[in-house]
């Protein structure tokens, strides 16, 4: 990575660029910012205003080449993420294709009153350039307190972060305060020409997974927690404040669920002592269970998922709208 990326900086690599504007968002560490609900956010921004498309790898599928998701699209041919993004924004274009600059060719073409692509995790996909680069990192694991892999979680060096116009602190307390901003900024050092922004999660009401006909309760004795992302610990602070005891089941990041772990699930549920006990999941899991052979067994269970937003603090919403929009403007005057 050290090496192409010296390759592409030097110019012997060079990045494609395209007429159409691209945002990228991505990030230094090998997952766990929140890059699904930042590019949601931005498709609620953009998505009354112009044609909007999200092309990503769709990790985890067991397809390849350029496809285009459907509303009856699942996980195994598009993706848990671009599925996920599918059934929350119908009306969008949302593509896969491990090879992004074939990918972006393949939606202009296909879709020509195309306005704005959203690249998904294409921060370190150098082969193109991206007309606006939006980089995140985690509160509590900031890119500059990492190591590169193996002995840390970072894909590349820190130093990649100059790169991005935008970078985002995610994942911030909701209560948060001058003095911690002002001290990550001082540890960040963004450049004069780089935004820099502080985003945390707002989490919504429970939703039931497979229609289970009573809601979620406001008190529980046991809460069964299952996920398979990259990061649960904000999800698993939210729910230790709604139960007695929080049990946690820890699968590996975008796993594939088999009908082993779904009676495993079912049977930590059972062997719970009381009645006053649900199990709660994320919705991008939920995507990955969306399978007759297990919804026999879950639509039988309390199971709910929590849809989540990403919100921006203080005065970052405005002037951060007000940047993407700026540059989109600014792009189409230019073509």
């Amino acid at each position: 990575m050290m090496v192409r990326n010296k390759l592409y900086d030097i110019g012997l690599f060079r990045s494609a660029s395209f007429d159409i504007p691209i945002i990228c968002v991505g990030n230094l560490s090998a997952g766990g910012t929140g890059k699904t609900p930042h590019i949601e956010y931005l498709i609620r921004l953009l998505k009354d205003r112009f044609m909007v498309a999200t092309l990503s790898r769709g990790y985890g599928r067991d397809s390849s080449g350029y496809l285009v998701a459907s509303k009856c699209s699942n996980y195994k041919y598009i993706g848990d993420e671009p599925m996920q993004l599918i059934k929350k924004f119908p009306d969008i274009k949302v593509a896969v294709d491990a090879k992004r600059e074939h990918g972006i060719r393949s939606l202009v073409s296909k879709n020509p009153g195309l306005n704005v692509i959203l690249l998904d995790d294409a921060f370190q996909h150098r082969s193109v350039k991206p007309g606006l680069s939006i980089l995140l990192t985690d509160y509590r694991h900031l890119y500059t307190e990492d190591h590169v892999l193996p002995s840390g979680m970072l894909r590349e060096f820190p130093s990649g972060a100059k790169r991005a116009d935008i970078i985002i602190v995610t994942k911030t307390p909701k209560v948060f305060s001058p003095i911690t901003r002002r001290r990550i900024i001082e540890e960040l050092k963004p450049t004069p020409r780089q935004h820099l922004f502080f985003s945390y999660i707002r989490y919504c009401d429970p939703v039931a997974a497979f229609d289970y006909p009573i809601p979620f309760q406001h008190r529980y004795s046991y809460i069964i927690i299952f996920s398979g992302i990259a990061d649960d610990e904000p999800l698993s602070e939210h729910l230790e404040r709604k139960c007695t005891e929080l049990v946690r089941m820890k699968f590996r990041d975008h796993h594939p669920y088999t009908l082993d772990d779904v009676l495993s699930i079912q049977k930590k549920y059972d062997d719970l002592p009381t009645q006053k006990k649900a199990i709660v999941t994320t919705e991008k899991d939920l995507m990955r269970l969306r399978s007759p052979e297990f919804t026999q067994i879950l639509k039988t269970l309390p199971i709910f998922y929590i849809p989540i937003v990403m919100e921006f603090h203080g005065a970052d919403g405005e002037q951060f709208d007000k940047t993407v929009l700026t540059y989109l403007e600014t792009s189409s005057k230019g073509h």
